[in-house]
């Protein structure tokens, strides 16, 4: 590592030697890049606005179909109650219409009227019979023409608002669009349309051309036609009721009586669209209006020019090449300086690493020294009348271990995360024979003053089951388990198995003080020891730290192993 940043020190760019190649290039390139991706951005933008309209039209051809299955359905059904009865009045009519009807399924509709079949000598007794229900000044429109021999004038209105009673009395045989459709409907026995026509409650007023849906009764005795069913649309309102309940943006959509002409136009919403529709994306449906054909028309949003995106990737694509291009410049600027600076990093580097050995081994020393002390002091002080003094001598120098061999954990990670089966394996390491330790749980790391603490409260556990429990005679085990407890912490228990019974009358010992201490008092967090008489049984919880709190020394002691 030392000799590849001696060389990097050492060793000088091209774009050191060359300043002004590397940011003309680096403008050139980005402004290259910018060109293209406005040329990309412009071909998806075109394709993307043929696409959105060929779903617009799809969308918007499923809801006029649907709604226009749904006005037949509505039809249907009233004529297959009208079959059943041949006394209807106005009012009848008007309460059967309101229990079909539904203001969310039949929006865009002019209401339900029932034209019954007459003939010309019918004329006065059918206008006293409707005068007589109430509907005043019924007069049949237009007179018969000469040889006339069924007239179909408008008899009942499922809802008769005062401009809808503009077409009481109205002769729909003695129009040729509306005479066609109920020849057809007669001849196909199935609800037909027509063709553009004016309806007659929008005489005299400027509105867009309607159509209606013709649905024919007939006598089940002799299987003449009785009259029809008509469904009155504005088409305007029609188009618009669909395109309500399918938002298609700012796309137009037209509907066409047969052939896409201006003469031919039902309605149309959004804005009317110039130029050549198959270039700007105009999309074309064919649909079925009650077994009549027209033709959908969507037209995507005008876009004159570059559009918006490319417009935005080209002046921001400028930008960034000025900047790249003055990045570059200082970029080479800069590398002699940055050069100077990884040098004297490295120096500083290598001083830290040494500084950092340094202190490791005089810990270590410190620690020896200090169970030297403890050693010489109890030989040249042994009183075998004091059996205390001995009993704490070995507690403490079996304690100040247990920190060296946590130490030496520490050491080998560079001061960072320890692994927790680690810790446990060095304080367990003099007591494990054969089967007698069991360790399971998942790779856990610690933070440096947890890992200490758990191998402090691991040594006063192991030390207490090698005196009197599990660890002092043969054939029993202890089991030592951990798993995550949460997302912040990690729960060890201990558990001793076919050791000494344990006396439920005991006195409270200084290890027990210093687990609860290092545990409950310095990490915060939970612990339980239980003397049960089949064994000692421990459970404490561990913190799991972030890094973050750590991490910068780690990183210190790895870079001063590399340099």
């Amino acid at each position: 590592m030392d000799r590849i940043i001696a060389h990097r020190v050492g060793t000088q760019g091209w774009y050191e030697r060359m300043p002004r190649a590397l940011p003309i290039a680096g403008f050139v390139l980005a402004m290259l890049a910018t060109l293209l991706y406005a040329y990309t951005t412009e071909r998806t933008e075109n394709r993307q606005r043929r696409q959105q309209a060929r779903a617009a039209a799809s969308v918007v051809g499923a809801s006029l179909g649907r709604r226009v299955n749904a006005h037949t359905a509505y039809l249907r059904a009233t004529a297959l109650l009208l079959e059943k009865r041949n006394d209807m009045t106005q009012a009848a009519f008007i309460a059967l219409s309101q229990e079909l009807s539904g203001d969310d399924e039949y929006r865009g509709s002019e209401g339900i009227s029932w034209a019954e079949a007459i003939t010309p000598g019918q004329i006065p007794a059918f206008e006293a019979a409707r005068r007589a229900e109430g509907m005043t000044n019924f007069t049949v429109h237009p007179a018969p023409a000469p040889g006339a021999r069924v007239l179909m004038p408008v008899t009942y209105l499922g809802d008769p608002t005062p401009r809808r009673r503009l077409s009481y009395g109205y002769d729909m045989y003695s129009e040729i669009q509306r005479r066609t459709a109920i020849d057809r409907a007669e001849h196909e026995k199935r609800p037909i349309a027509t063709g553009p026509i004016r309806l007659e409650m929008d005489r005299g007023r400027p509105a867009w051309p309607g159509f209606l849906i013709y649905m024919p009764l007939f006598d089940k005795g002799t299987g003449r036609i009785r009259g029809v069913l008509g469904a009155p649309f504005n088409a305007q309102v029609f188009l618009q009721s669909v395109i309500e309940l399918e938002p298609v943006n700012d796309f137009a959509v037209s509907l066409y009586d047969g052939a896409v002409r201006p003469d031919r136009l039902l309605a149309q919403v959004g804005p009317a669209r110039g130029g050549d529709g198959a270039k700007d994306g105009q999309v074309q449906m064919p649909v079925m209006v009650a077994h009549r054909p027209m033709v959908l028309v969507v037209s995507p949003p005008a876009a004159p020019g570059l559009s918006k995106v490319a417009i935005i990737t080209l002046a921001l694509g400028s930008v960034v090449a000025g900047l790249l291009a003055g990045m570059a410049w200082l970029v080479a600027r800069q590398a002699s300086e940055d050069r100077a600076s990884l040098a004297w990093l490295r120096e500083q580097a290598s001083i830290r690493g040494v500084l950092s050995r340094e202190l490791n081994h005089r810990v270590k020393n410190t620690l020896a020294n200090v169970l030297s002390i403890i050693a010489l002091t109890r030989r040249r002080n042994r009183d075998p009348s004091s059996p205390a003094l001995n009993e704490f001598a070995d507690a403490l120098e079996g304690r100040i271990r247990a920190l060296s061999a946590t130490h030496d954990l520490l050491i080998a990670s560079n001061w960072g995360t320890t692994p927790l089966r680690g810790v446990i394996e060095a304080e367990l390491a003099p007591y494990a024979r054969g089967d007698t330790v069991m360790l399971e749980g998942p790779d856990v790391e610690l933070a440096p003053n947890d890992a200490l603490s758990l191998g402090l409260a691991m040594h006063e556990l192991a030390t207490n089951a090698s005196k009197y429990g599990a660890l002092s005679v043969e054939g029993a085990c202890v089991c030592i388990r951990w798993a995550l407890y949460g997302a912040d912490r990690v729960r060890v228990n201990w558990e001793e198995c076919g050791g000494p019974p344990v006396p439920q009358q005991r006195q409270r010992g200084f290890g027990t003080e210093l687990i609860e201490r290092i545990l409950a008092h310095e990490l915060g967090e939970r612990f339980e020891l239980v003397f049960a008489r089949e064994g000692v049984r421990c459970e404490m919880l561990l913190p799991l730290r972030s890094p973050a709190m750590f991490k910068m020394r780690a990183k210190r002691g790895e870079g001063a192993d590399q340099l």
